[in-house]
C-alpha cells in the first residue's frame, strides 16, 4: 500500500513536471495576440511575440556590433581579387570605347599607344584610386545604411508562425529533452514528497 501511494505520487510528479515544461515551451510563442484572462482582468502574450521589437532591436545591434558591419560588406567586396577583376574590367571598357569612339582616321599604332598608356595608368594607379573610392563608399555607407535597423525590420516583418516553426525545427531535441527533464524532475520530487509522508 505504502509502495503504491509513493509510485503514485512519482508518477503524478512525472507527469506535472513533464507537463509544466510542455505549457512553459508553448507560452515562449503562444498565444501569440494578447489574450485577457477574464475575471482578473490581467493580458497575457507569448514572451517572443511581447518583446518582438526589442527582441529584433538586439538582433539587429548584435549582428552590427559583434558579427558584420557594412565596413566589413565593403572591405570584402574590395579584396585584392575583387581589385584586380575591377581593373581588368575597366581596361576592357576603355578598350571598347578607345576602338568605337576614336576616329578611323586615327591609325591603329596610336590607338594602340593610347590604349597602352590608359593600361599602365590603371596597373600603376588603379589600386590607389579604387581603394580611395572604397574609403569613400564606407564612409557614404556607414552615415547612409544601418545594418542593425535593416535585420530589426526584417525580423519585425516576419511572420510569427513562421518564426516559431523554424525555432521549434531547430531546437527540436532539445526542446525535447527539457521536457523529459521536467518528467524525470517531477517523478524525483513525487518520490521525495512520498518519502516525507511516510517519515511523518
Amino acid at each position: 500500500m505504502v509502495v503504491i501511494k509513493m509510485i503514485i505520487l512519482a508518477v503524478i510528479g512525472a507527469l506535472i513536471g513533464w507537463l509544466t515544461n510542455i505549457l512553459a515551451i508553448k507560452l515562449i510563442f503562444r498565444p501569440l495576440l494578447p489574450v485577457r484572462i477574464p475575471i482578473i482582468g490581467i493580458k497575457f502574450q507569448g514572451l517572443i511575440p511581447k518583446r518582438r521589437e526589442e527582441i529584433a532591436l538586439s538582433i539587429g545591434e548584435v549582428i552590427e556590433t559583434e558579427l558584420l558591419s557594412i565596413n566589413d560588406i565593403i572591405n570584402k567586396l574590395i579584396e585584392e581579387e575583387n581589385i584586380s577583376e575591377i581593373k581588368e574590367l575597366i581596361k576592357e571598357k576603355i578598350g571598347d570605347v578607345v576602338e568605337k569612339k576614336l576616329p578611323s582616321i586615327i591609325p591603329s599604332a596610336f590607338k594602340g599607344s593610347i590604349f597602352k598608356y590608359i593600361n599602365q595608368m590603371i596597373d600603376d594607379e588603379g589600386d590607389r584610386i579604387l581603394k580611395d573610392m572604397a574609403e569613400k563608399m564606407i564612409n557614404k555607407a556607414t552615415d547612409k545604411i544601418s545594418l542593425s535597423k535593416i535585420v530589426e525590420d526584417k525580423i519585425n516583418e516576419f511572420e510569427l508562425e513562421k518564426m516559431e516553426e523554424i525555432v521549434m525545427s531547430i531546437a527540436k531535441r532539445e526542446l525535447k529533452h527539457i521536457e523529459v527533464l521536467g518528467g524525470i524532475l517531477g517523478f524525483l520530487i513525487g518520490v521525495v514528497q512520498g518519502i516525507i509522508i511516510l517519515l511523518f
